[in-house]
């Protein structure tokens, strides 16, 4: 066996345990939301003014002040646009005159200070994400459903906290975080995430791999992977681009469920039951490896908690084999439990209530 490690997502094939901070997407029958980093429709150009000669700045000089200087328009020059939120010297002063909610509102000194700086290069970025596009320096994009406006992102605090993933997910190193960003944005348009979200995958494939139900006692939404679901490893990895596809596209309507005001992760629940060490084939490693590099790359800092349950003897020894190999931010976020629903109800329920927990883990929710 081997150990996949991903910032983002679990995948399904298995059995390979992934043990990195980052989620395994949820497999969600949700509806389908348009969350594309494409472009909304461009402003209407603001017609010049006619200025009929040029003139002279008029400059004041007054005794014991400053000389001030009163610029003049120059003939043919266009009103300039907003710019976004310069870097601020004052920090916690840029701070309190933010615009937050409760998730900035837990963001540190240090968190700000980066995000005024990543904030403040956004026209660029696009700039840089959609060199064919000359208006991408002001035109809104779209990711997981936040509009992002890059002549004006502090008008939402949804957008720092979004911003904010890449950030954290890069040691607050603005400069990685950029390149991150920039190819995400990327990525998304290359991928086309819209076409993604409507194509329609056979339920008779896809429908047993996993589902979402309820949240947590602090309101995240829970995802349960099912690695067992489909024992039919030429039915679903047969076509790897089409499971890509599909498994992209659930990622999206999971983090559709987030709202990025109060709720910016999710806790997650994997299941081995019926997972043995054959259940790999060279397609399903194919789509594991591909799948992973996406969601690592694409979708940081998405993991509350993650639960790996029905773990079978042997997976379970590998895993305390590498443990002194994982970080101890990423053991935080893991618990590793054997077989039995006594065992796995009495690691669940502290996290969620009984009424949001399935039958088959020992709750009283109806089973998916």
């Amino acid at each position: 066996m081997t150990t996949e490690q991903t910032s983002s997502q679990d995948n399904i094939p298995a059995p390979t345990m992934t043990l990195s901070a980052e989620p395994a997407q949820p497999l969600l029958a949700s509806s389908p939301t348009n969350t594309t980093a494409a472009h909304l429709p461009e402003p209407t150009p603001v017609p010049e003014p006619s200025v009929p000669s040029a003139a002279p700045a008029t400059i004041t000089a007054n005794a014991g002040t400053a000389t001030q200087v009163e610029a003049k328009p120059q003939p043919g020059q266009a009103p300039s646009l907003a710019k976004p939120t310069a870097v601020p010297t004052d920090v916690p002063a840029a701070i309190a005159s933010e615009i937050q909610n409760p998730l900035t509102k837990k963001f540190t000194e240090a968190e700000w200070k980066s995000l005024f700086e990543f904030r403040a290069q956004l026209p660029d970025i696009l700039a840089e994400a959609f060199p064919d596009n000359s208006k991408a320096r002001e035109t809104p994009i779209s990711i997981w459903g936040i509009s992002i406006d890059p002549t004006s992102p502090q008008k939402d605090a949804r957008v720092s906290v979004v911003l904010m993933k890449f950030l954290r997910a890069r040691n607050l190193n603005v400069s990685e975080a950029r390149d991150m960003f920039v190819n995400t944005l990327r990525w998304r348009e290359s991928f086309d995430i819209p076409a993604a979200l409507e194509e329609k995958c056979p339920e008779d494939v896809f429908g047993g791999l996993g589902y979402v139900s309820g949240h947590d006692k602090e309101g995240r939404p829970v995802t349960y992977n099912i690695y067992g679901g489909n024992q039919d490893l030429k039915a679903v990895f047969g076509d790897v681009k089409r499971f890509i596809r599909w498994r992209v596209a659930l990622m999206e309507r999971s983090v559709l469920l987030l709202d990025f005001n109060e709720i910016d992760q999710m806790l997650q629940v994997h299941d081995y039951h019926g997972v043995s060490l054959t259940s790999r084939d060279a397609n399903s490693k194919a789509a594991a490896a591909e799948a992973t590099n996406i969601f690592q790359s694409h979708y940081p800092e998405l993991l509350y908690k993650k639960f790996f349950i029905n773990i079978p003897t042997l997976l379970n020894w590998i895993f305390w084999i590498f443990k002194p190999l994982i970080s101890a931010n990423t053991l935080a976020k893991m618990s590793v439990i054997g077989t039995g629903q006594n065992a796995i109800k009495a690691a669940l329920l502290p996290h969620i209530d009984a009424s949001q927990l399935p039958e088959r883990y020992g709750g009283q929710a109806k089973d998916a």
